[in-house]
C-alpha cells in the first residue's frame, strides 16, 4: 500500500489539526513493518521540514503553492495527476478538503462540524470553505476519519455520509507530556520563567488559541470569583490571540480588580508547554465544543487536575478523570476550579482522578492512532 499524505496546510508553528498531521506523519514513518509506503505532498518552500520528519522512510513531493487560495486550486487541478504518477493507492487529505476528481481512493479527516450549527465561532471564509468541504467529503471520500466519537456523531447528524466512518483518536507524546520532568534540559522552573510565569505561585492554566469557542471569557469571569476568596493563585492564559477578542477583553476589564493576577503570555514555545501543564494547580479547558481537545489529553498525561466541559469531546476523552462543568457557565466553572485548588493534589478525590487520567493518557498513543489510520487506508483500498 502506497499512501500519499497531504501536509500542505500545516503551518510553521502547528497547533490542533496541524499538530495532528505532524504526529501522524511521524508515527506512520516509524511503523516497524514499513507499511504503508509513505509519500508526503508539501508546499514548495516546506520540503526540508518534512524530509526531517520522515527521513528515509518516506518521500516528499514539495510542489504545492504556499498561498492558501492557490494551494486549494492546485489541489483540484494538479494533485490528481501527481497522485497517479506517484503510484499512490490511497490518498489521505487530513484537513477537510480533498482532490474531488481523484481516481485514487481518498480518505478525508473531519476534525469538527461546528461550522454548520455554530458559524459564529468561526471566521466567515472558513465557514463557507469547510461546510462545502465536509459535504464533498461525506459524498465522495472512500472513508472519512473522525478524531472522536463526538465528531463522528455530529458529522452523521449534519450530512449524509456515503463511505465508511472510522474513528481514530489523537495520541499524546509521552516523552514530552509526563508527570516527571525530563532529566536533561533547563528544568521546569526555568521553562516557566521563560514563559513569564512565576514558579513560586499556584496558577490556573489555559492552553490554546484564544478564540470564541474556547470561552476564555467565562474562565476569566470564573477566576475573578475564585480570586475574591483566595489571594494566592494566578490565571495563566497561554496561547496566541485568534479572532473576535472583544468578549475576552470585556471579561478582563470586568476583572480589573484582579488584572495583575491574570497573565496573558501570547504564543508559548512548544518546549515550554509540558512544564506549564506539570506545574499548574489546575488545567482549565472550558471550550464550548471541540473535535477532540488535545490540550485536555496532554493535561491528563502530565497528571494535572483537569476541569473541562460536559457533553463535549473532552468529556468523552476524560470521563471521570476530570471535573466536568456545563459549557458557558462561569459560576459552575468557578466552583470547580476553587474546589480543586482548595482540595490540593493530596486530596483523595483529586488523586483518584489523577490516576485515572494517567491511565487514559497511557492508552492514547500516536502509534495506535496511526494503526487506526492504516485500517482506514485499507478500507479505502477495498471500497
Amino acid at each position: 500500500m502506497r499512501v500519499s499524505l497531504d501536509v500542505t496546510a500545516v503551518p510553521a508553528a502547528p497547533a490542533g489539526a496541524g499538530r495532528y498531521v505532524l504526529e501522524l506523519a511521524s508515527a506512520l514513518a516509524r511503523r516497524p513493518d514499513g507499511d504503508p509506503e509513505l509519500a508526503l505532498i508539501a508546499r514548495h518552500d516546506d520540503g526540508a521540514r518534512w524530509r526531517g520528519v520522515v527521513g528515509r522512510r518516506g518521500r516528499v513531493d514539495a510542489a504545492a503553492p504556499s498561498a492558501r487560495p492557490l494551494r486549494l486550486a492546485w489541489e483540484q487541478a494538479v494533485m490528481p495527476g501527481r497522485l497517479v504518477r506517484a503510484g499512490a493507492t490511497v490518498h489521505h487529505a487530513p484537513h477537510y478538503t480533498m482532490p474531488e476528481r481523484s481516481s485514487v481512493p481518498v480518505v478525508v479527516t473531519v476534525h469538527d462540524c461546528t461550522f454548520f450549527d455554530h458559524p459564529e465561532w468561526h471566521e466567515r471564509a472558513k465557514v463557507l470553505l469547510f461546510r462545502r468541504a465536509i459535504r464533498v467529503a461525506a459524498r465522495r471520500a472512500a472513508v472519512v476519519v473522525c478524531v472522536s466519537e463526538t465528531t463522528a456523531r455530529h458529522l452523521r447528524a449534519v450530512v449524509p455520509v456515503v463511505g465508511e466512518v472510522v474513528v481514530a483518536p489523537h495520541g499524546v507524546d509521552h516523552e514530552r507530556f509526563s508527570p516527571v520532568p525530563p532529566s536533561r534540559g533547563a528544568g521546569d522552573p526555568a521553562m516557566l520563567r521563560r514563559a513569564g510565569v512565576d514558579p513560586g505561585r499556584p496558577y490556573v492554566l489555559f492552553v490554546g488559541t484564544v478564540e470564541p469557542r474556547k470561552d476564555v471569557a467565562s474562565l476569566v469571569a470564573a477566576f475573578a470569583e475564585v480570586a475574591d476568596a483566595n489571594p494566592e493563585p494566578v490565571l495563566v492564559i497561554a496561547g496566541r490571540r485568534g479572532w473576535k477578542e472583544a468578549a475576552v477583553d470585556a471579561a478582563l476589564a470586568a476583572a480589573s480588580r484582579h488584572r495583575q493576577r491574570i497573565l496573558c503570555t501570547g504564543y508559548v514555545a512548544d518546549e515550554c508547554v509540558p512544564a506549564l501543564l506539570r506545574s499548574a494547580a489546575v488545567a482549565a479547558y472550558p471550550s464550548l465544543a471541540e473535535g477532540y481537545g488535545l490540550p485536555a489529553l496532554e493535561a491528563l498525561a502530565c497528571g494535572t487536575p483537569l476541569v473541562t466541559t460536559a457533553g463535549t469531546a473532552m468529556a468523552e476523552l476524560a470521563g471521570d478523570a476530570a471535573v466536568l462543568v456545563p459549557p458557558g457557565d462561569p459560576v459552575a466553572l468557578a466552583g470547580a476550579v476553587a474546589g480543586v485548588l482548595e482540595a490540593g493534589r493530596g486530596d483523595r478525590g483529586v488523586a483518584a482522578r489523577r490516576q485515572k487520567g494517567l491511565e487514559i493518557a497511557t492508552a492514547r498513543t500516536w502509534d495506535d492512532s496511526a494503526a487506526r489510520h492504516v485500517a482506514a487506508y485499507r478500507a479505502a483500498e477495498r471500497a
